[in-house]
């Protein structure tokens, strides 16, 4: 295979699936036949066989991606062996990626250099997730059978670097929500909002999001009713999660979906006779991990996102304002907040698309695979219209790991890999037991009988950051509709546990 080879992307596919068990276990997906399916659309798309393959990459899986995940219904030891034995593909290296919903933009920026290396010469790279499967089945006793494996030789990469510190953990931010919420109250307080007036921000922009989910042929929710108010109010549809997110704020893993792309080098494509109007050019990369959320400088940003971004344009020669179309990071408000102020994006008067499915919430989020599905349609909405350029943003963590690709149908004059992951310089030192200071960022989490527990971020006076979880006295003003942010608190510490009250 020759070096210095132009990768283009020539096929993609997508799959949704509405089994909900409510019919019996007939027809039931499983993440490998979801992961079939759109492979299966993808090879049409492009018009080639599955024995052109010559390497097979897919996105791990939720129940592959917490140590110790039980597997309810059988595990498949070998996602990527029965994926490729069931489509008739032979690829000669199998890759089962790290945990992060950076993977499919990641894995693309991936195999088009090693293409142009001449490493490999046709990638089929898929993913998916059958959460609502799975909680159909249990929900309904419907008996499903997911156990499976292959002698496949595959690149097993495991669950990556850990994403929580023990800090973090001994004072319970341990959901994506509240990591989420920590930068959301950060960008309110900034803003001066109150919780109602930053309820009402995400909500006006996520209610773009939800009308174009509810055009979106694949989308697994109907959200055609989900207007600003709706998704600004509390109610027993959208009832708070963790302040300042209601239900329709957050991610919706609770789906079954799929997508898949194809890349190969231009010659490959040449040689097949691939048309031209099938082809997608990666034009520039970037990408960026960033530290521990209770170690960065900035809680109201993200200097991975705004790396990741700047050198992804910068690659591609080009600027935020020449980009048509973006399919920004959606799994929380605040990651779509972070994203738009690197790209000088208001979304008040932006015309531009921010995203072409929908996003997380609406569209639906399967795991670490969303992005696939931004980019597949990314490469549709290019199709359509030859020349333009577009944006997909993929994000793992909590803003902790980012890989963006500008793509278009023009073809590059040369292709540029992507560069190392970069990683931040500075770091705030986190004080262990502090004895007062001031709230830097909140939230509030909530269970079925309402609020659950309150923690913050706090600030010494000498810098330092703490993390602090509320007394029962200090619980009323956390509730308040004025942020509590730039408030003096005092602090006790027990056992690794920081409980703060209000001075």
């Amino acid at each position: 295979m020759p070096k210095g080879a132009m990768p283009v992307l020539v096929g993609v596919g997508q799959v949704t699936d509405h089994w909900d068990g409510t019919a019996g276990p007939d027809g039931a997906p499983s993440p490998k036949s979801l992961c079939v399916d759109a492979s299966k659309i993808a090879l049409a798309d492009a018009g080639i066989e599955a024995s052109e393959i010559d390497t097979l990459a897919v996105v791990r899986i939720f129940e592959d991606s917490v140590p110790g995940d039980r597997h309810p219904h059988g595990h498949n030891t070998n996602l990527p062996g029965t994926i490729a034995r069931d489509i008739g593909a032979a690829p000669e290296r199998a890759i089962y990626a790290a945990v992060g919903g950076q993977s499919p933009q990641q894995l693309a920026n991936e195999m088009a250099a090693r293409i142009h290396a001449g490493e490999i010469e046709c990638v089929l790279v898929t993913g998916s997730e059958a959460n609502k499967a799975s909680k159909a089945a249990r929900k309904h006793g419907v008996a499903i059978d997911w156990a499976d494996g292959d002698g496949l030789a595959v690149e097993d990469r495991g669950m990556g670097e850990m994403l929580l510190s023990r800090p973090e953990i001994k004072h319970g931010i341990i959901a994506p929500a509240y990591f989420y919420a920590l930068f959301e109250n950060a960008m309110a307080a900034r803003d001066g909002q109150t919780r109602s007036e930053r309820r009402a921000e995400m909500s006006d922009l996520f209610a773009k999001f939800a009308a174009v989910a509810a055009q979106h042929p694949h989308s697994q929710f109907d959200t055609a009713s989900f207007d600003q108010t709706f998704l600004a109010t509390p109610s027993k549809a959208n009832y708070p999660f963790a302040d300042p997110f209601l239900k329709w704020h957050i991610a919706q893993d609770a789906v079954n979906q799929s997508g898949a792309f194809i890349m190969m080098s231009e010659d490959k494509a040449d040689a097949l006779g691939i048309a031209a109007d099938k082809r997608v050019y990666l034009h520039g990369s970037g990408e960026a991990g960033d530290d521990f959320i209770s170690e960065r400088p900035v809680l109201d940003g993200s200097w991975a996102m705004q790396t990741a971004i700047e050198r992804a344009l910068a690659q591609a020669g080009t600027e935020a304002g020449a980009i048509a179309a973006f399919d920004l990071y959606s799994c929380f408000p605040c990651a779509v907040f972070s994203s738009m102020a690197v790209l000088g994006i208001d979304h008040k008067t932006e015309t531009r698309p921010l995203t072409l499915t929908g996003g997380l919430p609406f569209f639906g989020g399967p795991g670490n695979n969303y992005s696939m599905h931004g980019i597949v349609s990314m490469t549709e909405w290019l199709r359509q219209r030859p020349g333009e350029t577009g944006l997909v943003l993929a994000n793992g963590g909590w803003m902790t790991k980012e890989a963006v690709g500008v793509w278009s149908t023009t073809r590059p004059e040369t292709f540029q890999p992507v560069e190392p992951i970069a990683k931040p310089t500075k770091k705030v030192a986190l004080e262990a037991a502090p004895e007062q200071g001031t709230v830097e960022t909140y939230t509030v989490t909530y269970g079925k009988d309402g609020p659950m527990s309150g923690i913050i971020f706090g600030r010494t006076e000498t810098g330092d950051r703490f993390i602090a979880v509320a007394a029962p006295d200090a619980m009323p003003r956390l509730l308040e509709e004025d942020s509590p942010v730039g408030l003096p608190v005092k602090v006790t510490s027990e056992d690794e546990r920081n409980t703060f009250t209000f001075i």
